[in-house]
């Protein structure tokens, strides 16, 4: 077990190692100007949303998951982040394109930067981790279907929130977050 565990770690790493900063910074300030944050992904992508969107909140952000019963309408100078592994899912192409139609801003975080999605968002965030499909130009990986790329995706995500929340006095933020975690537990 503790070789598999070590394997894994090891994938995940290189994974990570292989982010473009650029992208990362990108997306960042699209959060920071956002007037408001929507979040969707199907699966286990959209469970990273789910964490991701839970971060935002604690960082002081306007966020909702798409899908939720409380969710409002996306308007214009709003941000959707779509996580799409193969950046082809059809409601989340379908989500982007009503998006873009509207006036927000929409982008992506995916393993295919030559997506249809992709073609039609303002950014996009690569996670050049291993999807179900086996594309040749993936990683190898021992783990099964999309593994690689969400629990890279969860890592990712948390760290570009860890960057756009930095401020000077890092006590004083993490109050703030600690202040908006739920209490009903």
């Amino acid at each position: 077990m503790k070789s598999i565990i070590k394997t894994v770690a090891d994938e995940i790493s290189a994974v990570l190692s292989s982010i473009s900063e650029e992208e990362a910074i990108h997306l960042s300030r699209h959060l920071r100007v956002a007037k408001r944050i929507f979040v969707y992904g199907e699966g286990r992508s959209g469970l990273m949303g789910k964490a991701f969107a839970m971060r935002l909140m604690h960082g002081g952000f306007p966020v909702y998951v798409i899908g939720e019963t409380v969710t409002p309408s996306i308007e214009k100078d709003d941000l959707l982040v779509a996580i799409s592994g193969s950046g082809s899912t059809g409601a989340i192409l379908q989500f982007a394109a009503k998006s873009k139609e509207i006036g927000a801003k929409v982008f992506l975080v995916s393993t295919n930067r030559e997506s249809k999605i992709a073609s039609i968002c303002d950014g996009i965030l690569v996670i050049p981790a291993a999807t179900k499909y086996r594309r040749p130009e993936e990683p190898s990986t021992i783990q099964p279907l999309g593994n690689q790329f969400d629990q890279s995706v969860h890592l990712v995500l948390d760290a570009v929130i860890i960057g756009t929340l930095q401020t000077e006095n890092q006590d004083s933020a993490y109050e703030e977050m600690t202040k908006r975690h739920t209490n009903l537990e």
